[in-house]
């Protein structure tokens, strides 16, 4: 027999993470018209065109779409689409169907031949001729009976003619749907960096490292303080570009960064060189995110030797540009809160690269008590806006904070940091010095304030979350509601869609919370479907189901007792 020699693989420097790739592709019938297999080849090209160069990772790059003209009659053709679909990468299936066709014989055979999480979506027109929306009942019904997720968009193309073209709102819908599934996909086998251990005490804030491998697929990579002290006793970084970072600050924030003396001086520049160190450090472990525990062992404990406050680095990795011009947001927890890392790290995806907000849960002004402040302030409240009925959330902490939101989305780099300023840390909760961050949020920002929490009870990750928006409060009433908490730190004053203040501050599972802007509801719960993380929207205002908001609720969680017990009963 002849010796048949092993294969040796070409060595790589450094490995680029996988970024997912979408397929898309359609079941038929082998006993309809050639007519309509060409119409079903052209709805493959069409809905896979519509959405390519619609969906981007965080760093702005547009994820692969690829399809394919097979037509699954069988078996035969389910092995064949397999094949194409491995060799491209594929680990998201889009199945367009236009025509009846037999569940098991096609898209199941060749669901089968992907791994049990593979997400897969069923989009098709509400078409009666043949009809492909049978088929989507049909073949969703049996996937779902055997306890797989599958996720039906029945939209809208023409019945008849050659080359249909969906809907606006149906593309959408995939669109929404396709964040989900890349969220969840692309950040399996990926790492987040903690420096320190718990952070502060706060269990809250706990790396549940196999929780969140087993529900995520995410690494959580812990590292030692003492090798970042150690970096920046040894000046571990760029020197010529510390400078660069420095005159970029100079220049678009000027004398509102506070220094007294040159020892002021040599603390923020450490505090700058900390976020070369880190990043990289992230960049060298291909790592997604990172969380640093100021308190207490870096910058609070007098035991040893404080060091400075990490504020306008964690700001500046939240941010979607530095002194290098555009780039990705990292998210990046203060205090190594891990699950508002995790918060922080899956919105910024499933919005497409929007910057993330790390805040406390700092203070609830019920409405009553605002204006009972505004009346002693001689403030006159019109009673029209929204924070004047329901009052605000001051989320308000020491580090985190993205320089993006001292503006509304889109706003000049240079007129953004115009509204920032970089004040001394107060010295009694960090005598390490340095500078904190500082802005007030405009109004009217809308997206999503969120807060992942985790229960060893069920095993389940859950998220707390409401739509939510901005408020502008008058100068005289916003500087007494600053000055009651933290002045010298960010403010962003919120205001939930439908929890009351009653509601929000009872049920909040942590004392950091966190917003995204432009979000959709629909991608975080076609996100939480797929990673089987349970959904809180404890508020009695918000209905159930808000059709155009929230996305068709799943058939398994129909049969099998709504959507909570399923995920239960999944785990």
């Amino acid at each position: 027999m002849a010796s048949v020699k092993a294969k040796r693989l070409t060595s790589l420097n450094k490995a680029d993470p996988k970024t997912p790739i979408i397929g898309v592709f359609a079941t038929s019938d082998p006993r309809i018209d050639k007519a309509s297999r060409t119409r079903c080849q052209n709805i493959v090209e069409m809905v896979a065109n519509t959405i390519s160069g619609r969906i981007y990772l965080p760093d702005k790059k547009s994820v692969d779409v690829v399809y394919s003209t097979v037509l699954i009659d069988g078996e035969r053709e389910a092995d064949i689409v397999a094949r194409q679909f491995r060799e491209a990468g594929v680990d998201i299936l889009v199945c367009v169907p236009d025509t009846w066709a037999f569940p098991q014989l096609t898209l199941i055979s060749l669901l089968q031949q992907f791994p049990n999480n593979t997400p897969i979506n069923i989009t098709c027109g509400n078409s009666a001729p043949k009809p492909g929306v049978v088929f989507a009942q049909a073949v969703n019904g049996a996937i779902s009976q055997y306890g797989r997720m599958v996720h039906m968009n029945i939209g809208t193309w023409p019945d008849t003619g050659i080359s249909p073209k969906m809907t606006a709102k149906t593309a959408n819908n995939l669109i929404d749907w396709c964040y989900g599934a890349i969220t969840a996909v692309g950040l399996r086998g990926r790492r987040v960096v903690i420096f320190g251990h718990d952070s502060m005490g706060m269990e809250t804030a706990l790396a549940h490292i196999l929780p969140t491998r087993n529900t995520f697929g995410i690494e959580v990579a812990r590292l030692d303080m003492k090798l970042l002290a150690d970096m920046l006793n040894k000046k571990a970084y760029n020197k010529k570009e510390l400078v660069e970072l420095r005159k970029w600050l100079d220049r678009n924030v000027g004398d509102r960064i506070e220094l007294r003396n040159k020892d002021d001086e040599e603390k923020f520049n450490q505090s700058l060189a900390m976020y070369l160190i880190n990043r990289d450090l992230l960049n060298d472990l291909n790592a997604v995110g990172g969380g640093f525990m100021s308190q207490l062992e870096w910058g609070s404990d007098p035991r040893g030797i404080p060091l400075p406050v990490a504020d306008v680095m964690e700001s500046l990795f939240n941010s979607i540009f530095d002194h290098n011009g555009p780039k990705a947001p990292i998210p990046y927890a203060t205090e190594a809160d891990v699950q508002g890392l995790l918060t922080m790290l899956f919105m910024t995806y499933l919005s497409g690269g929007n910057p993330p907000l790390f805040m406390d849960f700092r203070k609830v002004w019920e409405i009553e008590e605002l204006k009972a402040l505004a009346k002693k302030l001689n403030v006159k409240l019109s009673g029209n806006k929204l924070w004047e009925k329901k009052g605000i959330v001051d989320g308000d902490n020491s580090g985190s904070a993205s320089f993006d939101w001292a503006a509304k989305p889109g706003t000049e780099i240079k007129e953004i940091m115009s509204k920032c300023r970089f004040p001394l840390a107060d010295p009694y909760y960090f005598p390490g010095g340095g500078n904190s961050v500082n802005y007030v949020s405009p109004g009217g920002i809308k997206g999503i304030a969120a807060r992942l929490s985790y229960s060893t009870i069920s095993g389940l990750f859950s998220m707390v979350w409401d739509e939510a928006s901005t408020a502008e409060l008058p100068a005289k009433l916003c500087d007494a509601v600053c000055n009651a908490s933290t002045p010298t730190w960010p403010h962003t004053f919120v205001v939930p869609k439908y929890a009351s203040m009653l509601e929000y501050k009872q049920f909040a599972p942590a004392n950091h919370f966190h917003m995204t802007w432009n979000l959709h509801p629909a991608r975080l719960e076609y996100w939480m479907d797929l990673t089987n993380v349970l959904s809180i929207t404890p508020w009695q205002a918000r209905p159930k189901f808000i059709e155009g908001v929230d996305r068709s609720i799943p058939l398994i969680y129909l049969q099998n007792g709504g959507e909570n017990n399923t995920k239960l009963l999944r785990q």
